[in-house]
């Protein structure tokens, strides 16, 4: 039942990546809600549905995007997985955790698009492709990264409430 919370969730994320947050384009790099969204969410403490929830982000994000979802689904999956890894190792420092799992997963989205499109036969080259589009989308990530990280903290007690011990 927990898992399902996800599918509204995502559905409203999605519609609102594709509408109103693409409008916000910093030279050609746009935020990355969903990305933000996994990342936040795999950070959270007594989250087990993380892998879930980046399965059916892919597939959501895979029918709006020309990307396929086969994509997303692997560079959701790297950011899920990095997120859980920093957890166990950071996990005095959530916002610096964040931090690191937006960077690196930001890079990571956009390396298998690059290798994606470079391998399916568009020639982009990559010091404009850094540059124009991989470093706004990294800063963008990065400003939206907090303000998603205190709704998943949120969300997450609500979803997953802490026993108190007596």
């Amino acid at each position: 039942m927990r898992n399902i919370i996800a599918i509204p969730l995502f559905a409203l994320a999605v519609i609102l990546q594709s509408t109103i947050v693409s409008q916000f384009s910093l030279l050609a790099g746009y935020a990355d809600l969903i990305l933000v969204m996994l990342a936040a969410w795999a950070l959270q403490k007594g989250v087990t549905t993380a892998f879930q929830w980046a399965f059916l982000a892919s597939i959501m994000v895979g029918a709006i995007s020309h990307m396929p979802w086969m994509v997303t689904l692997i560079g959701y999956i790297g950011v899920v997985l990095l997120a859980i890894l920093l957890q166990q190792r950071v996990w005095q420092a959530p916002l610096l955790a964040m931090f690191t799992v937006t960077f690196l997963g930001t890079l990571f989205m956009h390396l298998l698009s690059y290798l994606y499109l470079r391998f399916s036969g568009d020639p982009l080259p990559l010091g404009d492709s850094l540059g124009l589009i991989t470093l706004p989308s990294l800063l963008l990530n990065l400003l939206i990264s907090i303000p998603i990280y205190g709704l998943m903290r949120d969300l997450a007690s609500w979803v997953f409430p802490i026993r108190e011990e007596a």
